[in-house]
């Protein structure tokens, strides 16, 4: 699985100009145009000859299992303006770090999968979940990123990325315990392009503080006690060890932790710093050389 997906990632970064360039903005100014003939027109016409209807696309109207993702409208056409241009921003800044193909592919991937689950268990396939998935994975991608909330507060992209996770999965156990199995699991399918083109590589969407606490705290405890890198001609090295002063062995010079009491963590000891001096694995790669 792990050479599939490298092979991916290369074919889409050797091609990464194949596809429909600027794909999200032909779907933002197809979603405005929908939304205007829809206020213009009362009957919405246009909606409805686009819109997701799986017993219309079984009597031949397929153009709906492409057409649906330009009927996303909103209440008032202020807040549609600010989902479409938001949408926009954050496919344009995917494209550009994928490239045009792989973008393509998220995308469409996530319009297939929503047209396969209501084809084969009923339902409409909607837009919402789709640009949510877009969401998720801009939020993945820069999650440090800040938004305005109520344009006024700033708020970092992975916590925005979290609420609508759990707003899924809540809305996904509320239905099945409603009786509405198996079409409550319509929301994860939507979002299942998101989860198959990061992989392991959504946990990028928590803070990085918590990845290393999560880390130190599954971590399992190593029996053949802290591995140590003893560098070529440190006699003065070896000496200490042989003959040490102190009740500890190993000492980080940042935090002052010691092996004897944090016996789980690794430590070593820099080359690029004067003399001999130790870090822990937080530290190795954390500290100023000292000179």
């Amino acid at each position: 699985m792990r050479n599939l997906r490298r092979n991916f990632e290369r074919f889409c970064f050797k091609n990464r100009n194949w596809g429909i360039p600027n794909l999200m903005l032909y779907i933002c100014l197809g979603s405005a145009l929908v939304y205007v003939m829809g206020l213009v027109d009362g009957s919405n016409t246009l909606y409805s000859w686009l819109v997701f209807d799986r017993a219309k696309i079984l009597q031949g109207e397929i153009w709906r299992l492409i057409s649906y993702p330009l009927t996303d409208s909103r209440s008032h056409p202020f807040v549609m303006a600010i989902f479409l241009i938001c949408y926009y921003s954050l496919g344009r800044s995917m494209e550009n770090l994928w490239g045009t193909l792989r973008f393509n592919l998220f995308y469409l991937t996530g319009v297939l999968l929503q047209d396969v689950f209501c084809l084969v268990l009923g339902g409409v396939a909607t837009a919402s979940y789709l640009n949510m998935s877009l969401f998720l994975a801009y939020a993945t991608l820069y999650p440090d990123s800040q938004f305005l909330l109520l344009y006024i507060i700033p708020v970092r992209a992975w916590i925005f990325a979290l609420v609508d996770l759990v707003i899924v999965f809540y809305s996904v156990i509320t239905m099945t315990v409603y009786g509405f199995f198996p079409y409550s699991l319509f929301p994860l399918i939507a979002l299942l392009n998101y989860f198959l083109f990061f992989g392991k590589d959504v946990v990028n969407i928590f803070p990085v503080s918590w990845q290393a606490n999560a880390r130190r705290l599954f971590r399992k405890k190593s029996q053949a006690g802290p591995q140590v890198i003893r560098f070529k001609g440190a006699g003065s090295y070896e000496a200490s060890v042989a003959k040490p002063k102190t009740p500890y062995t190993h000492r980080c010079t940042v935090c002052g932790r010691t092996d004897v009491d944090s016996p789980d963590l690794e430590f070593r000891y820099c080359s690029r710093c004067s003399g001999y001096h130790c870090y822990c694995q937080d530290h190795i790669s954390n500290h100023t050389h000292i000179q």
